[in-house]
């Protein structure tokens, strides 16, 4: 397989992955500032933009933080590269250059992506960034889907490890943000507006249901933590991501023959993982074990596009 090629496939599972997620942070911000208790309101927005790492980027449009402006920042925003429509833009442009190696179902799920955004000039109202959102992850769910029914080939591996690399460092910087910045100056820790913010924590990685599987007690904060970081039953969480890494690069090393740092620096990281408990964590600083892991995944990352020769 050509370098290009690989590359392609791999930053088109990211691309949906990132867009996908983007999506999920719009639809819980949404309902945590219209349908919560107390309104969230600008604090809502504002850790919307500080979960994706865009808080200065919208800073220099010179709009207020409220709805419609992030909202439309984070889906509608062409000028901004981490906007869903540029990220779908992007997978598109990758899938495009490696036609021949997705199915038409693939393909298509890509192109209806694409089609949501015809023509939107703005998001609309509470509803209507709802819908659209929702319309993403629908399609990107087909998508996922799409890939998981091709021939289990290179091409396939490619784009699921870009799809975990991505999911990883989305997972850490959303608990990372949520630990230090979205609580509101002033509220109680374990108040109304704290339980609305954990709760919208499991809403954007799709973990309620499972929260009440696994946990007996009332929501609280350190058994979130713990389900992101160690449950690997949760497909999004730190633990299972990090599993899928390994999985996946070995599955590469067996059809290609190419072996060496990523699978290194991925090994290392489950190793590390499987000894990690989540209350030490918490006692010794999760903030700085998030930041390490998102340095590492980055890391990591880089270590794939040299070993798999994308740069």
């Amino acid at each position: 397989m050509l370098s290009r090629t690989a590359a392609a496939l791999y930053w088109l599972g990211r691309y949906v992955e990132r867009a996908d997620f983007t999506a999920r942070l719009v639809e819980a911000t949404v309902r945590l500032d219209a349908l919560s208790a107390r309104p969230a309101g600008e604090a809502a927005w504002a850790s919307a933009l500080s979960v994706t790492y865009n808080a200065e980027g919208f800073a220099a449009t010179g709009q207020n933080v409220s709805q419609q402006p992030v909202a439309r920042y984070l889906t509608l925003d062409m000028t901004h590269p981490g906007s869903i429509v540029r990220c779908l833009e992007q997978a598109r442009n990758n899938a495009r250059a490696v036609r021949t190696a997705l199915t038409r179902e693939a393909w298509t799920a890509i192109n209806r992506l694409w089609l949501l955004f015809a023509h939107r000039t703005s998001p609309g109202g509470a509803a209507s960034t709802l819908n659209l959102v929702e319309g993403v992850m629908a399609e990107a769910r087909g998508f996922e889907g799409a890939i998981h029914r091709m021939m289990r080939n290179e091409a396939t591996l490619l784009i699921q490890l870009g799809a975990a690399i991505e999911r990883a460092d989305n997972t850490a910087r959303l608990l990372d943000v949520k630990y230090h910045l979205l609580l509101p100056e002033g509220e109680q820790v374990g108040g109304v507006v704290d339980r609305d913010q954990w709760t919208t924590i499991l809403q954007t990685v799709s973990a309620v249901t499972a929260y009440r599987w696994l946990y007996t007690e009332d929501l609280k904060p350190a058994n979130v933590i713990d389900l992101l970081i160690a449950h690997a039953e949760l497909p999004r969480s730190l633990a299972a991501c990090v599993e899928e890494v390994v999985e996946l690069l070995n599955a590469l090393a067996k059809r290609t023959g190419l072996q060496g740092e990523a699978d290194r620096m991925a090994r290392g990281r489950i190793a590390r993982m499987q000894k990690t408990r989540s209350h030490e964590v918490i006692v010794s600083g999760l903030h700085e074990y998030l930041e390490a892991f998102i340095r590492e995944n980055a890391m990591l990352d880089a270590a794939i596009a040299r070993q798999f020769r994308f740069i």
